[in-house]
């Protein structure tokens, strides 16, 4: 059986943030990620729908640097190039299928949008290079924790060789909390209360869709365009210039029909209905696109629960402490979700990330 200080379950910002540091302050931990890529919801991937050096943001792609420090100050920290995202142009709104899309000038962004070069999961990569890579567990899902004595029982499953054990003094879990009551059983039981709360907290971009359409230029920048829309005729609700850092160009938008309906629909479907639509918004040349791609984060499994397929709401900031009883002493929270103060965010889950590493700090140094 292996045994380790702190066990982090989640391969996405937050753990591998809280890996690294807690790695860096000589603690041995471990990241255990069910799927067989690290990154959680930030999926940067090229017009193949493959994970990418160079990709378009199939999850999260923002951050604002003067009201989320964290991430401007986490982007200064790995040496990450950061631009800012196209809004240069008219905005065209639909407002009815009856009637033709308009185009306004907008006014000035009081804060401007940023992104990574690279997309976002440069961030990714460059905090698991801080890490050893028999430090890294892919394909390995936790499915039960058992309190003992002097930490934490954790029973894997681990690809195609069963389930096996691993023990932890510390377990950070760096996951959505309705995930993680829908995925692991704890023994003892968590409280009825803790259970209410992980349960009602949704889970940021687990009820949505994006659609990318890749061009070979960016014809709606020439036309006078940001690749800006707002449509309340759809099946595209919102939608912006995706472009590359290194010119790559594209569209893409979030869908705003339901989890269900496009599961009813299908792929292939929504995907020749949103080329429909940039064609209405941006013109004839929109219908061609070189590639399309379509995530939907509802279908899921280690993103989506069921409560997940409806709904949508951003979770709300409330109390730091999201364990109790037995468990409080050694089982941390650290999914963006957590976050006091940006809850869904990729600066949520930074900060959520460093509350964790602080208080395992914390703890070694008390004698």
């Amino acid at each position: 059986m292996s045994t380790y200080h702190v066990a982090i379950i989640g391969g996405g910002l937050a753990g591998l943030y809280a890996a690294q540091a807690l790695h860096a302050s000589g603690i041995d931990t471990v990241v255990i990620e069910a799927r067989d890529r690290l990154g959680g919801r930030i999926l940067s991937a090229d017009e193949t729908g493959h994970p990418s050096e160079d990709g378009f943001d199939l999850g999260p792609s923002w951050f604002w640097p003067t009201m989320q420090p964290a991430m401007a100050e986490l982007v200064d920290e790995l040496s990450l190039q950061s631009f800012a995202q196209n809004s240069v142009g008219d905005v065209v709104f639909e407002r009815m299928s009856r009637e033709r899309p308009q185009r306004f000038s907008p006014a000035m962004e009081n804060q401007q949008s940023m992104r990574i070069a690279g997309g976002t999961a440069a961030a990714i990569r460059a905090l698991a290079g801080k890490l050893p890579a028999d430090r890294i567990f892919l394909r390995t899902k936790v499915i039960a924790m058992t309190l003992m004595d002097k930490g934490v029982e954790l029973n894997v499953e681990a690809g195609d060789t069963g389930i096996r054990t691993l023990t932890a003094a510390r377990v950070i879990a760096a996951l959505p909390p309705r995930l993680l009551e829908t995925s692991v059983t704890f023994s003892p039981a968590q409280d009825e209360a803790t259970v209410a709360r992980w349960r009602g907290t949704p889970t940021w971009m687990a009820p949505h869709a994006k659609f990318f359409a890749v061009y070979d230029r960016p014809f709606w920048r020439a036309d006078g365009l940001a690749g800006t829309a707002q449509s309340m005729v759809g099946p595209m609700v919102e939608i912006h210039d995706a472009t590359t850092a290194s010119g790559k160009p594209a569209l893409f938008g979030f869908l705003g029909i339901s989890a269900a309906q496009r599961a009813t629909l299908g792929d292939a479907s929504l995907k020749q209905a949103c080329i429909a639509q940039l064609g209405r918004l941006f013109g004839s040349e929109a219908l061609s696109p070189r590639a399309t791609l379509l995530k939907d984060w509802a279908a899921d499994p280690f993103t989506a629960t069921t409560a997940d397929s409806v709904g949508g709401d951003h979770p709300m900031p409330g109390s730091p402490k999201w364990v109790f009883g037995p468990w409080e002493k050694h089982l941390l929270l650290a999914g963006s979700e957590t976050s006091d103060t940006e809850p869904g965010y990729l600066a949520g889950a930074v900060e959520a990330a460093k509350r964790a590493v602080a208080r395992i700090l914390s703890d070694v140094e008390t004698p």
